[in-house]
């Protein structure tokens, strides 16, 4: 009982797999429907035409001398043959919509459709076996369909090896059906085959484009955050510096003149410093596709690194804000990538420093090792400097994106002892 159960399944399942479409479906225009009936309306009128003719001649050769008594379309041979027209030529109507449906219907009318008359249903017949091969997407049905309609129709003209007498070669005979039939199945299946990979084809290239468009929206939205971050890194800096000077320079203008003009000379160098940044990211802006600076009003300076930390503790100290630098390790050259994002990790560290713990003490630690570059900023607590309002907190965020791009991590917090610490590791290559 099982192993009938399960031969019945298998059947069920081979017969669902042969009726489950394995192509694309016809596809359905206006233009193809208007074309579709007008066709089959061209066959009609032809096909109907030639009914009643021939009813007209098989009255006068049997009734010679009274075929003018009898209207041949009133005949009962006529009205047989015109109804087996238009049927025949109407299913064509369906043909794009349902080609092995009609195939199939436009067989079994011919099968039907006395020899001396195939005429009346072969080129209706042609039209189907082109549609079925060309548009039905059951491939499997079609391509069990397909010759078996063709030697069904052979098969039944195989007797007839005549024609009608009074047209003699225009009415197909046995040899017709295959020399028109077969060809033309094979032509019609092969062209839908190539019509099918053409439009796989286009299918994969417009997929490739939209997965281009898709990297190209992508690399613009990383370059719009790079250009984000190198802003936010190089504006926050030394604005926050030049407010730190400014603001102390308004303290003590009028008692101390003399510290006034170096806190005063300290923002014309935080200026200077964000306007030679500045210039040169939107010298990278500004490149042509040469790789030239479609502007330059001079040579710009390189991107820092580790070898402008003494100049970027400088400027900070000049703040007010004590700072210690301390090196260990034996110092060697690293990638520039690398370099400058060492460099922001410092300087973001200890913007954010001068913003929020007005007061405090940092320290500044780069240490080398045979594989990892280890930086790290911290300071002992202070109060919130006047620009600590600005921040949004999207520079330590920057500094992960940046530091994900060479594999390194970001570790931030606060201290035990108070204060807050930004520690980033940097993997390098061993020496």
């Amino acid at each position: 009982m099982t192993n009938e159960t399960t031969v019945v399944d298998r059947v069920r399942e081979a017969a669902r797999r042969a009726l489950r479409p394995t192509g694309p479906a016809p596809r359905l225009t206006r233009r193809g429907r208007r074309f579709d009936l007008a066709l089959a309306a061209a066959f009609a009128v032809t096909t109907v035409y030639y009914a009643v003719d021939v009813a007209d001649n098989q009255v006068r050769e049997i009734l010679p001398g009274v075929g003018k008594a009898i209207h041949p379309a009133g005949t009962p041979a006529a009205i047989a043959l015109s109804a087996l027209a238009l049927v025949t030529s109407g299913a064509l109507v369906m043909r794009r919509r349902f080609p092995l449906a009609v195939l199939c219907a436009v067989t079994c009318l011919a099968l039907l459709t006395p020899q001396d008359v195939a005429r009346l249903t072969f080129y209706p017949l042609v039209v189907a076996v082109y549609s079925a091969a060309a548009y039905s997407p059951y491939r499997t049905p079609t391509l069990v369909a397909l010759p078996t309609a063709v030697l069904l129709v052979y098969t039944s003209g195989s007797s007839t090896t005549h024609v009608y007498p009074y047209q003699p070669g225009i009415v197909p005979n046995e040899y017709v059906v295959l020399w028109i039939l077969g060809p033309l199945a094979m032509a019609a299946n092969g062209l839908r085959t190539w019509r099918v990979r053409t439009d796989e084809g286009r299918a994969r290239l417009t997929a490739v484009e939209h997965e281009q468009a898709d990297a190209l929206r992508r690399a613009v939205a990383e370059e719009r955050a790079r250009i984000a971050r190198e802003l936010h890194d190089v504006v926050t800096h030394n604005v926050s510096v030049m407010v730190i000077q400014a603001g102390a320079a308004r303290r003590v203008m009028r008692a101390v003149p003399d510290e006034a003009d170096e806190a005063l000379l300290a923002v014309e160098a935080s200026g200077r410093a964000a306007m030679t940044d500045l210039r040169h990211v939107m010298g990278l802006l500004t490149m042509d596709g040469d790789g030239h600076a479609a502007d330059r009003a001079g040579e710009l300076a390189p991107q820092p690194g580790l070898k402008q930390l003494e100049t970027l503790v400088g400027r900070v100290r000049d703040t007010g804000l004590p700072v210690d630098l301390e090196v260990t390790g034996v110092a060697r050259p690293v990638p520039p990538g690398i370099g400058l994002t060492a460099y922001r990790v410092v300087q973001e560290a200890l913007t954010n420093t001068v913003k929020h713990a007005a007061g405090a003490r940092a320290a500044v630690r780069v240490e080398y090792s045979p594989g990892l570059l280890r930086v790290e900023v911290s300071d002992t607590g202070g109060a919130p400097g006047p620009a600590a309002a600005a921040g949004n907190g999207r520079g330590l965020l920057g500094l992960r994106e940046r530091l994900s791009v060479y594999d390194g991590t970001l570790d931030t917090g606060r201290r035990l002892t108070g204060g807050y610490r930004v520690e980033a590791l940097i993997p390098l290559e061993a020496p």
